[in-house]
C-alpha cells in the first residue's frame, strides 16, 4: 500500500479534475506507489491564507489516526471520520459543493488514507486489482472525503452528530441517500436513521428496496406537510464557522458538537419513522417472500 507524499502541503487548496489527472497513474490506483506531492502542488489553486479552517495539518492528523485505530476493519472508519472531518472542517455547502476542494484533500494531502481506505479491487474483466479513480475525484457521494462531509451534513440532527455514526454504519444507505434529493428534508433523514437503529432494515438489499419505495411515495406525498421541521437558523452555522478560529481539536473518544441549529421535532421523526416502516412492509423486497 502507497505511503503519503514525501511533500504535504501547508493548506488546504483547490485542484481541478483536468490538472490531477497526471497524477492519477496506474501505479497510484493499483496501491503500488503514489506521488512525491511537490509536482502536484504547482498547480493547486490558493485559497484564502486568513482563513484558519484551511490549514492542513488537522485534517492530516485525523485521518491517521482513523487509519490506525479502524486498521482491522476499514469500512467501521466512515462512522468515527465522518462527524470530525465535518466539525474540523465547518464549510458552508456552497463550500462543499466544489468538488476541486475534494480533489485536493483525496489527492494531494491523503491519497494514502484514499488507497487504504477503498483498496484495490479486482475487476470483472479479470484485470489487475485498481482502486476507483472516482475515490480521488469523483461525484459527491463517490470521492471518499467528499461523501463523509455530505453524510455528516445530511444526517446530523442540529448539532448532534450521533446519527451519523449510526447511519454510516450502513454503507448502502449512504451511498444511496446522497443522490435523493428528498433526503434534504431533516425528519426523512432521521427517520431513516430511527428504522436502521430498530433493526427494521439492514441489508443493502432492504435499504435499496426502502429508498426506491420512499422516491416513488413522494411524488404523491408532500413529507413536509407530513412530518413539519423548524425552519434553519443560518446565524448560528455562521458563528460555528466563526468560532474555528479557537475551536480545540475534533474530540477522538467523544463525538464533536455541530453548529447550535434547532433539532428536528421529535414528532415528526416518530410519526415519519412509523410511515417508513409501513412502506417498507409494502415494498418489493427482491429474495423476500410474501410471507415475509
Amino acid at each position: 500500500m502507497i505511503d503519503k507524499p514525501h511533500f504535504l502541503p501547508a493548506r488546504l487548496g483547490l485542484l481541478s479534475a483536468t490538472a490531477a489527472d497526471p497524477f492519477l497513474t496506474e501505479d497510484l490506483l493499483k496501491g503500488v506507489q503514489g506521488h512525491g506531492g511537490v509536482d502536484l502542488d504547482k498547480v493547486v489553486e490558493s485559497l484564502p491564507e486568513d482563513d484558519v479552517r484551511w490549514e492542513m495539518e488537522p485534517i492530516r492528523d485525523l485521518v491517521d489516526d482513523a487509519r490506525y485505530q479502524f486498521r482491522n476493519n476499514r469500512t467501521d472508519a466512515d462512522g468515527w471520520l465522518a462527524p470530525r472531518l465535518h466539525a474540523t472542517l465547518r464549510l458552508t455547502r456552497r463550500e462543499a459543493a466544489d468538488g476541486r476542494f475534494w480533489t485536493h484533500l483525496g489527492l494531494a494531502v491523503a491519497p494514502d488514507y484514499v488507497a487504504w481506505r477503498h483498496f484495490p479491487a479486482a475487476s470483472q474483466e479479470g484485470r489487475a486489482p485498481r482502486i476507483n479513480p472516482a475515490r480521488f475525484k469523483g461525484a459527491a457521494d463517490r470521492q471518499c472525503f467528499s461523501r463523509l462531509w455530505w453524510a455528516a451534513e445530511m444526517f446530523r440532527n442540529g448539532d448532534d452528530y450521533a446519527p451519523v455514526a449510526t447511519a454510516c454504519s450502513n454503507q448502502d444507505l449512504i451511498h444511496n441517500a446522497l443522490r435523493m434529493d428528498l433526503i434534504d428534508h431533516r425528519p426523512t433523514a432521521q427517520a431513516l436513521v430511527r428504522i436502521l437503529e430498530r433493526g427494521i432494515v439492514g441489508s443493502g438489499r432492504e435499504i435499496n428496496g426502502l429508498l426506491t419505495a420512499i422516491s416513488a411515495a413522494g411524488a404523491t406525498l408532500v413529507y413536509d406537510a407530513l412530518a413539519p421541521d423548524e425552519p434553519r437558523d443560518p446565524d448560528a452555522l455562521r458563528r460555528w464557522i466563526v468560532e474555528a478560529e479557537s475551536a480545540p481539536p475534533a474530540p477522538r473518544h467523544d463525538l464533536p458538537v455541530g453548529p447550535e441549529e434547532e433539532r428536528v421535532p421529535e414528532q415528526s421523526v416518530a410519526v415519519l419513522a412509523d410511515y417508513l416502516a409501513e412502506l417498507f412492509e409494502e415494498a418489493p423486497i427482491r429474495g423476500r417472500s410474501a410471507r415475509d
